[in-house]
């Protein structure tokens, strides 16, 4: 592990100026998202998420955003899990995207709150059979053997074999994270990258501000 020191990349590939960002940060994600996902980035809506329990001590996953609008960021997980607990305890949480291919990073924080169930089950009936399966198999978070496992999943499969659709469960569902801050960044030469900050003020209105890198 002694060589990590030696290990760097100079970003060199663009810049942001003030004047290329849009006025509302939704927007300006759309953009990036859309630049990525046209480069070719692997799972451009895989995003780190991090929580904080009730004793301050905070977990950071990957999970995959499942759709965003003015109201903020979508994804879908068990409401029994490790995430979700901790989502219920506290609801401040943060996101960020990595999209090496464009040297981009953004960060997102704000608080999350349950989605409507209707979004649920719309989203739940697009999964493929087999990710339905799982959702009602698997205790997520919980100890368990391979074997433990297989078997709530051949009991599942028998369980649900002449049911289609599959119902969604009661303790699987969305959240939303509505956003308070946003930071948009571009990695540039020699570690002088920019950085820009999004913040709500008091009358919902969206302040920028560049930041030191």
């Amino acid at each position: 592990m002694d060589n990590l020191g030696n290990k760097r990349l100079s970003y060199e590939q663009d810049f942001l100026n003030r004047e290329n960002l849009k006025a509302d940060p939704i927007d300006q994600f759309a953009q990036w998202f859309s630049d990525a996902d046209q480069a070719g980035v692997v799972e451009p809506n895989a995003m780190a998420l991090a929580t904080v329990s009730t004793d301050s001590k905070p977990s950071v996953r990957i999970v995959l955003l499942k759709g965003f609008a003015a109201k903020g960021f979508a994804f879908y997980t068990n409401y029994e899990s490790n995430k979700a607990r901790e989502m219920a305890e506290n609801p401040n949480a943060s996101l960020v995207f990595w999209w090496d291919k464009l040297q981009r990073q953004v960060r997102i924080k704000g608080k999350v709150e349950k989605l409507d169930r209707s979004y649920s089950e719309q989203y739940f009936q697009s999964r493929p059979r087999g990710s339905q399966l799982s959702a009602w198999a698997s205790p997520q978070s919980r100890s368990m053997t391979r074997e433990e496992l297989e078997r709530r999943r051949m009991e599942t499969e028998e369980r649900f074999k002449d049911i289609d659709p599959i119902p969604l469960p009661e303790h699987w569902g969305g959240y939303l994270l509505r956003p308070e801050k946003l930071e948009f960044w571009q990695g540039r030469a020699n570690r002088y990258h920019d950085r820009f900050e999004y913040k709500i003020d008091e009358n919902g209105n969206w302040q920028i501000a560049r930041l030191a890198p």
